[in-house]
């Protein structure tokens, strides 16, 4: 089981490129917050994150409501906010401009993305970049939101860039052209372009790093992680789930709180209700159908858990969910 890919399904992670911006120097763009734009770029939702991936050049990015790194963008490099922070790019470290949240829509006559061209006429040194946004949930459980750092900035490998860029560029390039499908290209791309930050970033983690994107590296406890997810449903046990690992009860434990931030059954617990969920959303099985597939004993018990997570019952949060 691919569990960082089981995650980002389960979670509706999705993408949408806004802004394809060619700036020269200075320049600065900054983003509203995201509850001022969220319905608007992704109204199904509930958390908004910023990309943005520089092509040429070079910018300086940094969150804009509170203190947080500056790092500078170069060419062939994405930089993301997990936490969804509203965020500043320029030309030189901490210039600031007024954020217009009006921009930000998807517009019912022509395809994404908008062109912007910021101080085009003055001949200075040249920053060429998409923007846009991804859009996922947090309920019932997302253990990859809380285990990023504000900003994740890391190069995508040259393989991948070089596919990426073409496609970028032949996306972007047939903004203008009816029913060329570019808009669908680029969402599909995004999300791609996401996936390989994030295994550029759990590639970049230091070897005493402990949060669950570091675990799903280790050994022991991302052979747990691929176990839980890829047979939720099975009678796990504490024991059960040592033995698989080939690790003492006490030190299993120990090893995956320490990575994971929570015991193994309370994971498996949270993960079971964000397949319930999962299944409520997407699917027409009734409570009891789900409350067996996920591994509990009757709709009643999965009821209580889901309402005890959620604030809702599973059919509460079906009716909500569609």
């Amino acid at each position: 089981m691919d569990v960082l890919s089981d995650v980002l399904l389960a979670v509706r992670l999705s993408g949408a490129v806004f802004f394809d911006i060619d700036a020269g120097s200075p320049f600065v763009t900054e983003s509203p917050p995201p509850e001022a734009i969220a319905g608007r770029v992704r109204a199904d939702s509930e958390h908004l994150i910023a990309f943005h991936v520089v092509l040429e050049g070079a910018c300086w990015a940094f969150p804009a409501e509170e203190q947080g790194p500056t790092v500078r963008v170069s060419g062939g490099e994405i930089v993301i906010y997990p936490a969804g922070d509203a965020n500043v790019l320029s030309s030189a470290p901490g210039m600031r401009a007024r954020a217009n949240p009006a921009l930000y829509y998807h517009p019912p006559d022509r395809a994404l993305p908008f062109p912007v061209a910021l101080n085009r006429e003055s001949g200075a040194e040249r920053c060429r970049l998409v923007c846009g946004f991804f859009g996922c949930d947090t309920r019932p459980f997302n253990p990859l939101l809380d285990s990023l750092p504000r900003i994740v900035h890391v190069p995508v490998s040259e393989q991948s860039w070089r596919w990426m860029s073409e496609l970028l560029d032949t996306a972007v390039k047939a903004r203008d052209t009816p029913n060329a499908g570019q808009e669908a290209m680029l969402t599909k791309l995004s999300e791609l372009m996401f996936l390989e930050a994030l295994r550029a970033h759990i590639a970049s983690l230091p070897s005493d790093s402990r949060t669950w994107v570091s675990g799903l590296r280790d050994p022991q406890v991302g052979a747990a992680l691929r176990l839980i997810h890829g047979r939720y449903g099975d009678p796990w046990t504490l024991e059960r789930l040592a033995h698989e690992t080939a690790m003492s009860r006490s030190s299993f434990a120990e090893r995956f709180t320490e990575f994971v931030g929570m015991s193994p059954m309370a994971y498996l617990a949270r993960w079971r209700i964000q397949v319930a969920a999962r299944l409520l959303r997407t699917t027409s099985m009734s409570v009891a159908q789900v409350a067996e597939q996920i591994g509990y004993q009757s709709d009643s018990a999965l009821s209580r858990a889901f309402k005890r997570s959620v604030g809702q019952t599973p059919s509460a949060w079906r009716q909500h969910a569609r």
